[in-house]
C-alpha cells in the first residue's frame, strides 16, 4: 500500500495540492487523468467532502459506464486510479502552460507508480497536453496527434503497450449543462473500466446476500447479490 500525498509531497511545490489517497498500485490497471485540481482540497476526488464536489459529476460518468461504483473507494477497487493533470488551483479561466509545466514531474511519478497499468485516459486538453509533454520527454515524439478529441474517439491510440483515451473534462458545471460531452465521456470511459476489471472486480457493496460471481457476456466477473447488508470480496 502507498499513500499518495506521502510519496508526492517530495516533489511538489507550494501551493499544491496533493491526492490524499491510499491504495495498492499492483490493483490499479487504469489512470484517469482530469486537468486542475479543485481549489478546496476537501473537493477533490479523495476530499473529505460527503461526497466531494469532484465525485458528483464522476460517479454518474462511472455509472454510466458500466462500473456500479457508489465511492471513490469503489473506483480505486476496481482498479482505476483518478488524479488531476495540474496540483495548483485555477487563478483565471484558463490553465496557464507553466502551471501544467511545474505540475509534470509529479504526475509522472504517479504515471510510473503502477505497473499494471494498461490505459490512461485523458479528461480535457489540459490532461492532453500534460500527456504529451512527458510522453515527447521519454520519446521525443508526442503521444497523441494535434487533432480534435472528437476526430480521435474511434481511432485505437497507445503509448508504448499503454492504452490511450482522448476525451473530455469529468468535472465541474460545465459537464452538468454539455450533456453531450457527459454522454461521450460517459461511453468513452467503459473501455478503460472493462479493461481495469479484467484483473478482477473488488469492492465493498451494502448487500443482503452474496448470492456469487456471475460472467456477463463480455466476458467480465461481477459479483451478484441482493438487499442490505455489508459485503467486501472479489470476482476472479
Amino acid at each position: 500500500m502507498i499513500n499518495l500525498t506521502e510519496e508526492l509531497a517530495p516533489l511538489a511545490g507550494p501551493g499544491m495540492h496533493l491526492p490524499a489517497a491510499t491504495l495498492d498500485p499492483s490493483l490499479i490497471r487504469a489512470v484517469m487523468i482530469n486537468e486542475v485540481v479543485p481549489e478546496h482540497p476537501e473537493d477533490d476526488f479523495y476530499g473529505a467532502n460527503d461526497p466531494p464536489f469532484y465525485l458528483t459529476t464522476a460517479l454518474p460518468l462511472f455509472q454510466r459506464a458500466g462500473l456500479p461504483a457508489q465511492s471513490i473507494r469503489d473506483v480505486t477497487d476496481a482498479g482505476v486510479y483518478i488524479t488531476n493533470a495540474v496540483k495548483t488551483p485555477k487563478k483565471d479561466t484558463n490553465v496557464p502552460a507553466e502551471d501544467i509545466v511545474l505540475s509534470l514531474p509529479l504526475l509522472e511519478h504517479e504515471l510510473d507508480l503502477f505497473p499494471r497499468l494498461k490505459a490512461v485516459m485523458l479528461m480535457g486538453d489540459v490532461a492532453r497536453k500534460a500527456f504529451n509533454l512527458i510522453w515527447k520527454k521519454k520519446t521525443g515524439r508526442n503521444a497523441l496527434p494535434a487533432v480534435s478529441t472528437y476526430k480521435l474517439r474511434k481511432t485505437p491510440l497507445y503509448a508504448e503497450n499503454i492504452r490511450i483515451f482522448p476525451s473530455y473534462i469529468m468535472t465541474g458545471r460545465n459537464i452538468l449543462i454539455e450533456k453531450s460531452k457527459a454522454d461521450m465521456a460517459a461511453k468513452e470511459s467503459r473501455t478503460p473500466a472493462i479493461m481495469a476489471q479484467r484483473s478482477g472486480f473488488r469492492s465493498t457493496y451494502q448487500v443482503t446476500v452474496f448470492t456469487g460471481c456471475l460472467r456477463s457476456p463480455g466476458g467480465i466477473w461481477r459479483p451478484v447479490f441482493q438487499a442490505s447488508r455489508s459485503w467486501r470480496g472479489a470476482c476472479p
